[in-house]
């Protein structure tokens, strides 16, 4: 048997093991740095998901979109938003058919993990201010130590107004950060398991080390407080009623010589955001009536009124559904969705951590993940085999570089997404973002292929 035709066999039956960005054109890798620079001004607008709302929006009305009247019956072409509580919204365009052959679905979440104030944060100890913080979301808790940090969120008052702080990330702004020991007295710190170094209580945020008066009694405290209350006029009692968080001060940054990747806070998972926002804005006029819904708190479970396990987008779909006449329980089951999320990116430092055959790399394209979850697929919708087999022809026939992967080793660990909660509309779903390495760190890396590729994969989808 000739070496050609063994050649052309291989090429014919196996996947090839060649790296797929050898297969990206100069043009398209081109065009992906053009399309990260906005992204990358996207992050740094969007530190928390009430940012991002704030963004997506303004883009919206840049781009001609209007605020969702329930009452008005819309016709193809007709682009809309709605928000939820300021933190979960939802985009878009009606399509030629409106509702009565489903809707396409492109969720992404915009929450990523933090460091949130507890309610009664403000504290003194041994002359210096500090905040009591809980963490959101699954961290390792060393690696919020001995960073910059931001103070980002909302505060009510009592007499229901609101102020919104932001302060860090400017370069004249003060910062924040949470103190460690020095390596001389870390002995039995560096004993422990790393795990255990470091607890949520031990996450002590220093805030201040001034008094306001040579007098007796936290002095400290009362001066902290004084200079909130100057700049942002509220009280300690005041942040009973605040969501604030600090987030890592970190601008999002090209990394390589070659600038081939974005460092930054969030890109779990406003990665996946920001490309299918632009996608719904670049839809047109499509076919079938399509929605990019940005969700929050899925990296604490997806439950409450912003997460999707809340009924907020099911009443949207049904609200469409039924100013087009349609069933919106029938809707729902002819609808198709990506769930826009993030994957593990093989990281060469921790190779072990993954298998090889079935795991994501950074400049592959957009990875599909047909399951996540846990172990024996626990917690996981795992996507129909026909299904899939849509969404792969869907991306060989556009040109888009892709991959399949995992998260990780079977028996390692695992990690979840809102598909289950899709599918639980019955709707057909399948796992579809970038793959990251360092996720859930504060500053998380991704590849600018990578995020053009999950823009364009959103983009056919919508317009088939």
């Amino acid at each position: 048997m000739s070496e050609d035709f063994s050649k052309e066999l291989k090429e014919q039956l196996l996947i090839s093991p060649k790296k797929k960005i050898n297969f990206v054109s100069p043009e398209d890798i081109e065009k992906a740095d053009e399309f990260c620079e906005p992204y990358k001004d996207f992050l740094n607008k969007s530190r928390t998901e009430r940012e991002a709302v704030t963004e997506a929006v303004t883009m919206a009305k840049e781009n001609g979109f209007r605020e969702y009247n329930p009452d008005k019956v819309y016709q193809p072409g007709d682009k809309i938003y709605i928000v939820n509580r300021n933190k979960a919204v939802g985009l878009a365009v009606i399509g030629k058919y409106g509702t009565s052959k489903g809707v396409m679905l492109s969720i992404a979440h915009i929450d990523s993990p933090r460091i949130d104030l507890k309610p009664n944060p403000l504290y003194e100890k041994e002359g210096m201010a500090l905040f009591k913080t809980h963490y959101y979301g699954g961290i390792k808790k060393y690696q919020w130590t001995t960073i910059p940090l931001s103070l980002h969120g909302r505060v009510c008052k009592i007499d229901g107004s609101y102020v919104d702080i932001a302060i860090g990330d400017d370069d004249n702004d003060p910062c924040f950060c949470i103190t460690d020991i020095l390596p001389h007295l870390a002995q039995e710190q560096v004993k422990k398991k790393l795990g255990e170094a470091f607890t949520g209580e031990d996450l002590n945020c220093l805030v201040g080390s001034r008094p306001y008066c040579d007098e007796d009694g936290e002095q400290v405290r009362l001066n902290t407080m004084k200079l909130i209350n100057d700049k942002y006029g509220i009280t300690e009692q005041d942040f009973l009623s605040a969501e604030l968080t600090l987030v890592p001060s970190f601008k999002a940054r090209d990394v390589g010589f070659d600038r081939s990747m974005i460092g930054s806070y969030g890109h779990d998972d406003r990665v996946c955001a920001y490309p299918a926002l632009m996608a719904i804005i670049d839809s047109g006029v499509p076919e079938k009536t399509c929605i990019t819904y940005l969700a929050d708190k899925e990296e604490t479970g997806s439950d409450g009124n912003t997460g999707m396990q809340s009924d907020f987008l099911r009443y949207f779909i049904y609200d469409l559904a039924k100013s087009d006449g349609q069933e919106g329980y029938r809707v729902l089951s002819m609808s198709k969705c990506l769930s826009a999320d993030v994957n593990a990116a093989v990281d060469p430092t921790y190779d072990s951590c993954f298998e090889a055959k079935n795991s994501s790399y950074i400049n592959e394209g957009v990875v599909i993940s047909k399951y996540t979850g846990a172990r024996g697929k626990n917690s996981t919708s795992d996507a129909s085999a026909e299904y899939m087999g849509e969404i792969r022809t869907m991306l060989e026939n556009n040109g888009i570089t892709w991959q399949v992967g995992e998260l990780g080793r079977v028996d390692l660990g695992g990690g979840g997404t809102i598909a289950k909660y899709v599918a639980n509309m019955n709707v057909d779903v399948v796992d579809l973002g970038v793959p990251v390495l360092s996720m859930h760190a504060p500053f998380e890396i991704v590849s600018k292929v990578d995020v053009y590729m999950a823009y364009l994969a959103f983009l056919h989808f919508f317009i088939g």
